[in-house]
């Protein structure tokens, strides 16, 4: 996207290099476009001065509570370097889903992945840790799955015949192996998109073991706002992108899903390649609304996912009129207040939904119930249990784009 295409931002500034972009297939299982090299980016290229979004988000404040230590964050994406500097000795083992493509060292791979970890848990390197890029939750650790191929991996094509099924098998896989939040930067929003029974069951199987889960709303802003899975699973937190004046981003997918906004424009991210972009998505909106669930839960253990989907929705700031709107949600996400009302008594007021309609409490709630089982999967997707399949891994929905580090 061109950025005079844009509204609510400044006049672009000069580049070091090409563009590149890096959008997500997840019904696929792939990821398309490729990042192009730029010059490295060096402290005296400002990187930490452009994280505008910790600014925004009030992290310094935050972090006077928690940085997310003790928390784990699974980070469902093409994988994660755990060599980098910036989330070194922040990596967890993880799983790969997959179980083919690029490997390690090669360029088609794990460039989204380590993009989001950073975002959500990046710590900066260097003597004082003053270079590189640091996270919303610098103290959390990352566990990443490889749920999806990078764009230009060579085996991209077989993904659509193999592991159709990585996505909701690392859902799980998370849930069982510690995760405290799951990130999925990823979605498809495509005209043939369709829920998937089992992407959708393994969402409730995760939240009733505890853990959050987080989406991206979708880049369909300017393409027909067209719904996007995972973000439309019942429970789960979805991250809608703003820009740097708290404007909705114009990529940003508007549907009645949304819970909160978050930084997702001109966003530095870290890549494998020891060099730094900046970026726009609402990956990098999912990856934040990530971070800032880990610091809640760092500071409170104990509360449940359902419970902390209503802190954001309570503590958002800017809120549209009439307290939501498809654009942003409830408003942009203030960590700050949500650690703060955590510490209060929950509220007895009644929980209610009635913005949602027509699609009711099940596309739009507080998360799954407190009842016996494990058969979560909503009554809506039997229907179309048989038409999935072919369709929608043959399609996929563009969420992270981003071009070179600019200096400034």
């Amino acid at each position: 996207m061109s950025p005079a295409r844009r509204t609510g931002r400044p006049a672009p500034r000069p580049t070091v290099a090409k563009r590149f972009r890096a959008p997500v297939l997840a019904a696929a299982l792939a990821l398309g476009g490729a990042l192009l090299p730029a010059a490295p980016a060096h402290a005296d290229d400002g990187i930490r001065s452009q994280q505008w979004a910790l600014d925004a988000m009030g992290a310094e404040r935050a972090w006077r509570t928690t940085k997310g230590e003790g928390v784990t964050v699974a980070v469902l994406d093409t994988g994660v370097d755990d060599s980098h500097p910036d989330l070194k000795g922040s990596v967890l083992p993880g799983k790969d889903m997959v179980g083919f493509g690029a490997g390690r060292g090669d360029r088609t791979w794990a460039r989204h992945g380590t993009a989001m970890a950073g975002i959500v848990a990046g710590h900066g390197h260097g003597r004082d840790r003053g270079d590189g890029v640091l996270g919303i939750a610098p103290g959390a650790k990352i566990l990443p799955v490889r749920v999806i191929l990078e764009d230009g991996d060579p085996a991209r094509g077989k993904a659509r015949q193999t592991r159709g099924n990585a996505l909701a098998a690392g859902i799980r896989w998370a849930a069982d192996h510690g995760a405290d939040v799951i990130n999925l930067s990823l979605g498809d929003d495509s005209k043939s998109a369709h829920p998937e029974p089992a992407e959708d069951a393994a969402v409730q199987y995760a939240l009733k073991k505890g853990a959050v889960v987080v989406a991206s709303a979708g880049n369909g802003g300017e393409r027909g706002d067209h719904i996007s899975y995972p973000a439309a699973y019942p429970g789960v937190i979805v991250a809608t992108a703003v820009d740097e004046n708290g404007a909705r981003a114009t990529f940003s997918t508007r549907r009645w899903y949304a819970t909160v906004g978050a930084p997702g424009d001109d966003i530095v991210i870290a890549d494998p390649d020891r060099k730094y972009y900046e970026g726009w998505g609402t990956s990098a909106a999912s990856a934040f609304v990530s971070g800032a669930v880990a610091l809640i839960r760092a500071a409170h253990p104990g509360l449940a996912p359902d419970r902390i989907k209503r802190l954001l929705q309570d503590t958002a700031r800017d809120a549209p009129a009439g307290g939501r709107d498809d654009s942003r949600g409830f408003g942009l996400i203030d960590p700050v207040a949500a650690l703060r009302r955590a510490a209060e008594p929950e509220p007895d007021a009644p929980r209610t939904t009635s913005y949602a309609e027509p699609y009711t409490e099940k596309y739009f709630g507080p998360g799954p119930d407190r009842r016996a089982g494990d058969t979560s999967s909503s009554g809506w997707l039997g229907p179309v249990a048989g038409a999935l399949g072919a369709a929608l891994l043959a399609t996929g929905a563009y969420l992270w784009r981003g071009r070179p580090l600019r200096r400034r």
